[in-house]
């Protein structure tokens, strides 16, 4: 991998990461699009790192919000902050049981060809259509449930259920952040909390993979090997900075863009690039 690639990598996740389209999912598709030979762990580094990236351009664009969660949390204050910080906990429950148990099948989902993305894509469409279709107004009728009620704020339950919303969109082209958003969405929850919660939830997650990964890099390896296999620390910081800047700007959008309700586009787009995501894993031009 070069420059260059680490470039257009790090420039597609900080966009794709917050965008409903899945950033690991169109990683998966430009590393195709590239020409890129990497292995599936190799890809998987990669993508962490460039995560990270995104993970920070979080902080960094919601630091008001961000720093008192994180004041209230370490003084134990028992405020509102504190409980918050208590549910993205009870959210990264069920991911962090996905990727300690399964987290060799994980990296064989990566670096494969882009029938998985694709299928992946369509059900990330479908989620945003049916959040879209079916998702609670003020004083309106749910049409899956037929409830009458207020969108609420999001409950321990509701953190559990969008944790596990996340842990399944480990696969690349199911999108993280599409998934738990039109998740919360579909349960009830105001649309501008969930999109916030679904920012803040995976930061523990993200830090966690990457201080494993840095343990990893850490331990003793044959340097041959490593000139063969690593991807190389200046298209690693090329990707990291690139990542960051779009992210700090694509958070920005995609909060707007929630807040208005217009992820059904996003739908529309996922359902042709899943489309021909499968056309060309399997062949068909």
């Amino acid at each position: 991998m070069d420059t260059l690639d680490a470039l257009i990598l790090g420039i597609v996740q900080g966009l794709a990461e917050y965008l409903p389209i899945s950033s690991s999912g169109h990683l998966e598709i430009f590393r195709e699009i590239l020409g890129l030979d990497l292995t599936g762990a190799e890809s998987l580094e990669f993508d962490v790192m460039l995560h990270v990236a995104t993970v920070l351009s979080t902080i960094v664009v919601l630091w008001r919000e961000f720093l008192p969660l994180c004041t209230s949390f370490f003084t134990f204050k028992r405020d509102d902050n504190f409980y918050y910080v208590c549910k993205i906990l009870v959210s990264c429950i069920p991911v962090a049981i996905v990727g300690l148990l399964f987290k060799e099948t994980i990296e064989g989902f990566f670096g494969q060809d882009l029938t998985l993305v694709g299928f992946c894509l369509l059900v990330t469409a479908l989620l945003l259509s049916f959040s879209y279709f079916f998702r609670t107004r003020p004083l309106e009728k749910n049409k899956l449930t037929g409830k009458v009620y207020r969108p609420r704020d999001i409950t321990f339950l509701d953190a559990f259920i969008i944790g596990c919303s996340q842990a399944i969109a480990v696969l690349p082209g199911l999108s993280r952040s599409g998934t738990t958003i039109a998740t919360g969405i579909i349960i009830g929850d105001k649309r501008e909390k969930v999109a916030k919660f679904s920012f803040f939830m995976v930061i523990i997650p993200i830090l966690g993979e990457a201080l494993l990964d840095i343990k990893h890099m850490l331990e003793p390896v044959d340097a041959e090997a490593l000139s063969q296999t690593a991807i190389g620390v200046i298209p690693m910081l090329v990707g990291f900075v690139a990542s960051f800047i779009v992210g700090c700007l694509a958070c920005k959008w995609m909060l707007n863009i929630v807040n208005k309700g217009k992820l059904v586009w996003f739908a529309v787009y996922c359902l042709i690039v899943g489309a021909i995501c499968i056309a060309k894993g399997y062949n068909l031009f």
